[in-house]
């Protein structure tokens, strides 16, 4: 009786994960909802790097004590960490639904190694991201022409003081918080257990980029986006923002395999196993 009571106050499964998704997805090309899905990525990236590297260069031509500016003008880097933090949690919001809100090759890179999507759909996302970027900071050329090529073009570089190392662990740390959060915001097994606790997962995402912005802009400029990085260093195409780019590609995809891999054989593995020490007990 007591082992029933267990059983009936525990259930032993009270939320369901998705099957794991195919490892390479070749059937995925033929339907409409994946091609869907890639436009969605390749829109919301645009957007988010218009937004973003424009906010970036407006606050740096308000700040030129050649054009009358000082460092208290503009937003400031409390308004531009909450520029980045804001559009991603707008565009996750639109598109999750979608695509499931990437917009970033390292988040997509650490949901592949966790199996939430295919090697198929893991290229082409970061296709659509990369070109994705390309076209949002060429749409900020395009219309402040002057200003881009004066004030760096929102490209990423390492700042003078720092070494590559202290780049690279900034840029590993950063999207572990970024992919980490992703995990734990869209885990079913959370939203099952903890339904009392409503959870909207692109509040805890958008802030999440918002902290990190505000803890590595001073040291990279923040990239722990891959494509954030390569559309703004196509498009400004300076040496020395190309010599640092592999920064913003291996930090990140570090910082997201780590994620990826502590959130599904730590966090998930230990809950399992606390789960079933409970259950045996009882």
């Amino acid at each position: 009786m007591a082992k029933h009571d267990a059983e009936s106050a525990f259930p032993a499964k009270d939320y369901h994960d998705p099957p794991p998704a195919p490892l390479v997805g070749f059937d995925e090309l033929a339907r409409w909802s994946f091609y869907r899905a890639v436009i969605a990525e390749f829109v919301a990236t645009v957007l988010f790097l218009y937004v973003s590297v424009m906010t970036v260069i407006g606050y740096e031509s308000q700040i030129d004590p050649n054009n009358g500016g000082s460092g208290c003008d503009g937003v400031g880097s409390l308004g531009i960490a909450w520029v980045f933090g804001g559009m991603i949690f707008v565009l996750v919001y639109c598109t999750a639904g979608i695509s499931g809100g990437h917009l970033n090759p390292a988040v997509t890179f650490g949901l592949f190694l966790a199996r939430k999507v295919s090697l198929i759909r893991t290229l082409m996302y970061m296709v659509a991201q990369c070109l994705g970027a390309i076209c949002g900071v060429g749409l900020v050329k395009a219309l402040q022409s002057s200003y881009f090529n004066k004030y760096g073009g929102g490209a990423n570089r390492l700042a003078v003081g720092y070494s590559k190392g202290v780049g690279l662990g900034a840029e590993i740390i950063g999207t572990f918080v970024l992919v980490y959060t992703v995990f734990s915001a869209t885990d079913p097994k959370r939203n099952a257990r903890d339904s009392h606790v409503p959870v909207l997962a692109p509040l805890p995402i958008g802030f999440a980029v918002f902290v990190v912005v505000l803890a590595t802009s001073p040291i990279t400029g923040t990239g722990i986006n891959p494509a954030r990085s390569f559309g703004a260093a196509v498009i400004y195409n300076n040496n020395a923002v190309w010599d640092d780019q592999w920064l913003f590609w291996v930090g990140p995809f570090i910082g997201a395999a780590i994620a990826a891999f502590y959130h599904k054989y730590i966090i998930r593995a230990a809950a399992v196993k606390a789960f079933g020490s409970h259950r045996s007990n009882a």
